[in-house]
């Protein structure tokens, strides 16, 4: 995948926080996209990315996640499982447009507009270096932590 910027972008996080990208410059930064809070691979992936959290900070590099579930959830999640990064709300789909994450999917046989799961990884100066796109939850986030180690 070519080198890129995406815009700027500001959105409610966990901890009564606000994430906006271009104040993550210094650090490496993934970005995972999650359909939804307290589903098996969502879950999944979550925890994963949890086991892996020490790792990726001596990496340099800060995880946060996002969906469009409501602060209240994603509050409950990140307790739930003890989380130890931040969870970005995107009711308005700001981020999830910015990255063209939601498809049409299959669900029990109806189609419904969703986030694709999705994984980005930018470096220190703020570019894009790689992407993933509709992805299996188990096993990603080592694959992510693998990539990041190449960066530095």
């Amino acid at each position: 995948m070519s080198e890129k910027n995406i815009a700027d972008f500001t959105l409610p996080a966990t901890g009564n926080q606000t994430f906006t990208l271009s104040r993550s410059l210094g650090k490496h930064l993934v970005i995972y996209f999650y359909p939804k809070d307290n589903t098996p691979g969502c879950t999944t992936e979550a925890q994963q990315f949890r086991d892996l959290y020490a790792k990726f900070n001596r990496e340099n590099c800060e995880v946060v996640g996002i969906s469009r579930d409501s602060l209240k959830s994603h509050e409950n999640f990140k307790a739930k499982f003890t989380l130890p990064f931040e969870l970005l709300c995107d009711a308005e789909e700001t981020a999830c447009n910015l990255f063209g994450v939601i498809k049409q999917k299959n669900m029990y046989g109806k189609q419904v507009r969703g986030i694709e799961r999705s994984t980005f990884v930018f470096d220190k100066d703020g570019i894009l270096r790689r992407e993933w796109r509709g992805l299996k939850a188990d096993g990603h986030a080592q694959e992510v932590l693998d990539f990041v180690t190449t960066l530095n």
